[in-house]
């Protein structure tokens, strides 16, 4: 891996297939449009600017895309699968009690985020500048959020017995992408992991157990 954090090939003579360097190339430039977006904005990053941060050429990047807002799409979805991800790893104690859960891999998730800020800025807030078919993608990418945190307090006998369960859990994580939206925008994204317990208990509270440990 390269200093800045890119997938590298080894120097010199490899053993590498074609496939498998066609794919650190295209890795390449997934993480050169997310960083020059994180830095520029969308709207101000150009295939150029791509091109120097992946260090790869102007023919290999229309080879893997058709233009610009294909390649960011292709980098938003690497994004979405890695965060959501950190959140299925971090759910995956089964042993423990769902409140656990829930704030392990929300606790998770936000560190992830704090943990690079163009990420975080391109994750949450670029999308929004490319167009329609952009917003639409991060919809679908919230819905899978919400599928995986329903699957998880399904789990609890109490929120089961809210009045509409579904709208309950959309709600939870609208509420979670608008706040962390907000201080992404502000430039407060290492502040992100102090969400976790405002919210964990906001939840606590929703299921009758403010006062109760889990």
């Amino acid at each position: 891996m390269d200093s800045d954090g890119f997938t590298s090939l080894p120097r010199g003579r490899h053993k590498l297939t074609r496939e498998q360097v066609a794919a650190s190339q295209r890795e390449r430039l997934l993480q050169g449009m997310t960083q020059a977006v994180g830095e520029k904005g969308y709207a101000r990053t150009s295939v150029a600017d791509v091109l120097k941060r992946a260090r790869v050429s102007r023919e290999t990047f229309y080879e893997n895309f058709t233009d610009k807002q294909a390649c960011f799409l292709a980098a938003y979805e690497a994004s979405a699968e890695r965060y959501l991800r950190v959140v299925n790893d971090a759910l995956a104690a089964h042993d423990a009690p769902v409140m656990a859960r829930l704030e392990g891999a929300l606790r998770d998730y936000l560190r992830e985020l704090a943990g690079d800020a163009g990420a975080a800025r391109t994750f949450l807030l670029e999308i929004y500048a490319v167009g329609p078919a952009a917003t639409a993608l991060r919809y679908r990418v919230q819905d899978g959020f919400i599928e995986v945190i329903d699957g998880l307090l399904a789990e609890d006998e109490r929120f089961r017995a809210l009045p509409d369960p579904a709208f309950a859990v959309r709600m939870l994580v609208g509420g979670i992408a608008s706040l962390v939206t907000g201080q992404v925008a502000m430039g407060q994204h290492a502040s992100l992991p102090r969400l976790c317990g405002p919210i964990v208990a906001h939840v606590k509270s929703l299921l009758g157990q403010n006062h109760v440990r889990t």
